[in-house]
């Protein structure tokens, strides 16, 4: 059975653009043998990442006091569902030309020295095996191709610093441009997402 990590990132949860690009990519799959491992940074709340969280993970573990051993449970558990899933799958919404803080503040407790990359005298190398990410981005308007596109370089560098260079995207863009844009934007990520699961 596969387990896939499903990561959806919206302010608006279910109700958000990229959550149901994610719900359209998971009907799908709903005659695949699969589990999902469902993570709602939005209803999960993480705060941003403080010097105490970061020197807990920098302290041995038999030497954290109890509160920099709950601090360092938090990136622990979300770096194992990560190892543990076959598959990543992402509904990324763009606020302001970026990743949502929500996302940030996920990929914070995710990129490790010595936990899912190690520097080393030629440059870091990712610790985590390789796996198919694809990434199902809801954009209001549109920027793929373009210098306003921050999210996907930032995507690809920050698997690949962990190891994870199989990444796909999957674009609904110009959501915001009228309802017949939007209504052509839903189509054609329809059809990328059934060109992704049919490879």
């Amino acid at each position: 059975m596969k387990n896939i990590l499903v990561v959806n990132s919206s302010l608006n949860s279910e109700a958000g653009n990229s959550s149901k690009l994610v719900a359209n990519y998971l009907d799908k799959l709903a005659s695949k043998d699969v589990k999902l491992d469902l993570l709602d940074l939005n209803k999960a709340q993480l705060p941003h990442l403080t010097q105490q969280e970061m020197a807990a993970w920098m302290t041995a573990p038999e030497e954290r006091t109890q509160a920099q051993a709950e601090l360092a449970a938090i990136s622990d558990a979300l770096l194992s569902r990560l190892v543990e899933a076959d598959e990543v799958v992402i509904g990324l919404p763009m606020y302001n030309l970026g990743v949502p803080s929500t996302f940030k503040a996920w990929i914070d407790r995710l990129a490790r020295a010595g936990k899912s990359f190690k520097y080393t005298e030629t440059g870091p190398v990712g610790l985590i095996a390789d796996k198919p990410v694809t990434v199902l981005a809801a954009r209001g308007g549109v920027y793929a191709g373009t210098d306003y596109d921050t999210q996907t370089p930032y995507i690809r560098h920050i698997f690949g610093l962990m190891g994870i260079t199989s990444v796909n995207f999957v674009y609904a863009e110009g959501l915001n441009m009228g309802e017949e844009a939007a209504e052509k934007a839903f189509s054609a990520a329809n059809e990328k997402i059934i060109e992704l699961l049919s490879n």
